[in-house]
């Protein structure tokens, strides 16, 4: 398996049909925006495309190679693996999800320096944020001593799927939640700037508030 970098055609290449990974219409054009902007982007991950001699199946790269179509690209750059259906299969699944999480007093200095030197409306169209989220991101202050998590304490996930528009509703909510707690915040109640604490803040808010007459959980009728 080499990984050295390969020129092809773009008619050369074919998609596979497994790729389990999808991207936002939104963050697609940002993709194409700063591939039309820059010409540079990261080399796609290829292999011999099965009972087609002569084309490449994509393994890594779709999106890239979609907007480089989309952009009027002739070729690609692509790294050339030579893999059994097996390994395509585990690479397919961990690509695009063996992946690192931001630190966010890291994130918070690159944006506020990017909004320094770029309009916040034209930061959205290349970044993954709204100009909102920039807007809020860049005025953002970090607490002097990170938080720290009890040591028996465990994190329990919670899986939902929104669309774009939910997606950035949450996201503005979080934001502007975490920054009033930041502001109000001392000592130790600093903890709160993590997403998951705002979110049960939010959630607690809602199940202190009283309810209405009438809308109180009824028991369960017998038949």
């Amino acid at each position: 398996m080499s990984n050295q970098i390969q020129t092809i055609a773009i008619d050369k290449l074919v998609a596979n049909p497994d790729n389990p990974n999808r991207m936002s219409r939104t963050n697609f054009k940002k993709l194409i925006r700063n591939i039309e902007r820059t010409g540079r982007y990261e080399p796609l991950v290829v292999r011999p495309a099965p009972q087609k001699p002569g084309f490449y199946q994509i393994i890594n790269g779709h999106h890239r190679w979609r907007a480089l179509k989309g952009l009027g690209y002739k070729s690609a750059e692509a790294v050339v693996w030579d893999i059994d259906d097996k390994d395509t299969d585990i690479l397919l699944v961990t690509l695009n999800r063996l992946g690192g999480s931001d630190v966010l007093e890291k994130k918070l200095v690159l944006i506020k320096r990017l909004n320094q030197r770029m309009e916040k409306g034209r930061l959205a169209k290349l970044l993954p944020q709204t100009a909102k989220q920039i807007e809020r991101l860049a005025a953002l202050k970090m607490p002097k001593a990170p938080a720290k998590a009890a040591k028996n304490s465990f994190a329990n996930p919670m899986v939902f799927f929104l669309n774009d528009t939910q997606q950035e509703i949450v996201e503005n909510a979080l934001l502007h939640a975490r920054q009033i707690k930041v502001e109000n915040a001392a000592g130790a109640k600093l903890n709160a700037v993590k997403k998951a604490e705002v979110l049960t803040d939010i959630a607690q808010y809602f199940l202190n508030k009283p309810k209405p007459p009438g809308q109180h959980c009824k028991g369960k009728q017998g038949n």
